[in-house]
């Protein structure tokens, strides 16, 4: 019994064998469509072919279920005309991109329309396709597509036509609220059949509202009946149309009313620009052609290649174009005398673009780099791609007296395709000021650097600030702090940067090391004692400038260093700057600083030995990342003009008005001069009678009759 057992399992595994070779020696030549079956509700439809796609055919043709069994036909080779435009991709060796397209209008006939294309019913088409994958006139595999496709309803160009308000009313029946379904109770509603009617005709909606827009006159014959009428109305009653109505354009003014502009997805069109004589702070530049100086910025999350420049405002901007071959035109493709033009200085006169070329070889900047296996047959080479454009605008007043434009070109390899970073920036620099940067005129302005200083040191500087800036952390590449820069500290403007410190188990044995460097790094950014108080500061007047307040925050006494932990380390650098508005000039605000607060946070770094990555643990040269930070945060200190209140306007609110529901200083407020309803001699005219009113009242009223008769019975 045990070898007829064997016998079986033995058989059984030879099949299994020969089944899985043959399986597996077959899987390279099938072929399938993802997904095998769709429906199609617009006239666009996509599939893919997977497998063997070489050699293969495709066929279209419309097929149909069988009346019998209700199944559809074997898959053929053979290929029908259809309103459907078949045509297909390769992708790469194993994938085949198949797209079928409707070549037919899906527009819905008109009542008089003569065109064949137009769809004749709202359902358009309902067909059934099938997609056959054929090698050597074999089918392999099959796409079956239902298609159920709708017409389109295109808005139509003629308006609603408005009845003149002044012979029929406009709406003549306001209830009727539901388009092409009846309202109950609105019996003026046209989509009520008779049925509908007389469900509720004795419960129609009365009114205006209920289609009563224009009764019909008492006056008229046709409206008295025979119960309240009087017996000399048939002599006196009108007989006349209903067009002859005195309701009808009772609110009819006659007035043309001109029609708001709506919403519209159209572009704007743009209006001529209009040239300036003299620039301002945020005009346009022009140039002698009277057109837009423009250059490549950032606007609504992209790049626009033509943007205006604006006279005093700079800017710093990298753009990203994915390139499939070579670039053509502005601004990628650029020539020294298309960019050298005359631009106008604001004074009547005209200044030109100096143009400097500079050839640059370091593309890591503008470029990922390249697959360095990647064949040099397939590399795409371009050259002079313009990189970078950085203008300089020199001004002195309104004039702008000098340009210069730094255009940077390179030559770049790639292959398929590459995303490229480009740079644009453009700088205002005032020839007084040179070296100095500015924040504004005389007051502080949002997003222009702090102005900082420390005390010079040489002989020829002693006694006087040397202007200089606060900085932020500004990652990188890889976020190392290593590699890290640093950026300008912005007024006005929130911030929070950082850097990546890798820190191994055999440098948080040395704490005080570790602590130190930490504090370098930090220290680096802030090499300024003293901060500006306005935008203007003198040099050698201490007045102007003010000291920056350094704070350390005390770790906790209860911690200690411990194996492979620190603590005390100032991670975080924190700046908290303190303004107020000193006035306003042309409507905008002058600020001033009025305090700088650097404040170090301290924590506590240690090896995280959980998690996945356990080796700095294990090995003592192996590193984990440690956030070192950076944030500056502005607070605007309110002004209180008015003078302090005392205790009692705190604590006493029986006559405050504004804190009180009843204010008796206001009792006489018609006859003050803070009633502005009229004329302040008529208001104390009308007082004066009503005191004069008040007094004969209680002078001949009952009180004062009561009063005079016990003053005569009193005499008697």
């Amino acid at each position: 019994m045990a070898n007829v057992v064997n016998f079986y399992i033995s058989n059984l595994c030879h099949f299994v064998c020969i089944f899985m070779f043959v399986f597996l020696s077959d899987t390279k030549s099938i072929l399938i469509f993802q997904p095998s079956y769709l429906t199609a509700t617009g006239p666009t439809v996509t599939a893919f072919l997977h497998g063997n796609t070489s050699n293969i055919s495709l066929s279209l043709r419309t097929v149909s279920a069988s009346n019998v069994t209700g199944i559809i036909g074997e898959p053929s080779c053979v290929t029908e005309l259809t309103q459907w435009v078949l045509t297909a991709e390769q992708l790469g060796k194993s994938a085949v991109w198949v797209q079928l397209r409707l070549n037919r209008s899906l527009q819905l006939c008109g009542d008089n329309d003569t065109h064949t294309d137009c769809c004749p019913k709202p359902l358009c088409v309902l067909e059934a396709l099938q997609v056959s994958a054929c090698v050597d006139e074999t089918p392999h595999t099959s796409l079956l597509i239902q298609a159920r496709i709708y017409a389109l309803l295109l808005p139509t160009h003629s308006g609603p036509v408005i009845l003149n308000q002044v012979y029929q009313p406009l709406g003549a029946c306001p209830c009727d609220l539901t388009f092409r379904e009846c309202d109950i109770r609105c019996c003026c509603d046209k989509d009520c059949s008779l049925e509908d009617l007389k469900l509720f005709e004795s419960y129609c909606l009365p009114g205006t509202f209920g289609g009563h827009v224009s009764p019909t006159p008492d006056y008229q014959c046709s409206v008295q009946s025979s119960e309240n009428s009087p017996d000399w109305f048939p002599f006196l009653c009108v007989v006349s149309p209903p067009e002859n109505n005195p309701y009808l354009g009772l609110f009819y003014q006659g007035d043309t009313i001109t029609p708001k502009p709506r919403l519209s997805f159209q572009g704007p069109v743009l209006s001529a620009p209009v040239s300036v004589n003299v620039y301002t702070q945020g005009s346009p530049i022009f140039s002698l052609n009277d057109q837009y100086v423009t250059i490549p910025q950032s606007a609504f999350g992209q790049c626009l290649d033509t943007a205006p420049v604006a006279f005093l405002q700079n800017f710093n901007v990298r753009c990203v174009t994915l390139l499939r071959s070579c670039p053509a035109g502005y601004p990628l493709e650029t020539l020294p005398k298309d960019l050298g033009i005359q631009v106008k200085n604001g004074q009547d006169g005209v200044v030109t673009v100096d143009v400097i070329d500079k050839v640059t070889m370091d593309l890591s900047q503008f470029i990922p780099s390249t697959d360095p296996l990647a064949s040099f047959d397939e590399m795409q080479v371009c050259e002079n791609v313009t990189l970078a454009l950085d203008y300089k605008f020199y001004w002195k007043g309104n004039v702008i007296t000098n340009i210069t434009l730094t255009r940077t070109v390179g030559t770049i390899t790639f292959n398929g395709s590459v995303l490229l970073t480009t740079s644009y920036s453009a700088e205002f620099l005032n020839e007084e000021f040179m070296g100095e940067p500015t924040s504004g005129n005389p007051g502080y302005q949002v997003g222009m650097p702090v102005i900082a200083g420390i005390m010079g040191t040489s002989e020829n500087n002693t006694g006087s600030i040397q202007r200089t800036l606060i900085n932020l952390w500004k990652p990188v590449g890889d976020g190392l702090c290593s590699s890290a820069e640093k950026k300008p500290v912005l007024f006005g403007e929130n911030s929070t940067a950082g850097c990546l410190l890798p820190v191994s188990w055999q440098k948080l044995k040395q704490c005080d090391i570790l602590r130190q460097t930490v504090t370098s790094l930090q220290t680096a950014l802030i090499t300024a004692t003293f901060v500006a108080k306005s935008v203007n500061p003198d040099a050698l007047t201490m007045a102007d400038w003010m000291n920056i307040s350094f704070v350390t925050l005390n770790s906790s006494k209860s911690m200690e260093n411990s194996t492979g932990s620190c603590y005390g380390i100032p991670s975080h650098q924190h700046i908290h700057v303190w303004s107020f508005i000193t006035g306003m000039i042309e409507g905008i605000p002058q600020r001033q600083i009025r305090a700088l607060q650097v404040r170090y946070s301290l924590s506590s770094w240690g090896l995280d030995c959980g998690g996945g990555d356990f080796s700095p643990c294990v090995d003592q040269m192996g590193t984990q990342m440690f956030p070192v930070t950076s944030s500056v945060t502005f607070t605007d200190i309110p002004i209180n003009t008015g003078p302090p209140k005392t205790r009692f306007q705190i604590n006493f609110t029986e006559y405050d008005c504004n804190r009180n529901d009843v204010c008796w200083p206001e009792l006489a407020f018609p006859i003050t001069r803070y009633y502005t309803g009229e004329p302040y001699s008529q208001s104390l005219a009308k007082g004066l009678i009503l005191v004069f009113f008040f007094l004969a009242a209680s002078v001949l009223g009952t009180p004062w009759r009561q009063i005079r008769q016990a003053w005569s019975s009193i005499s008697l």
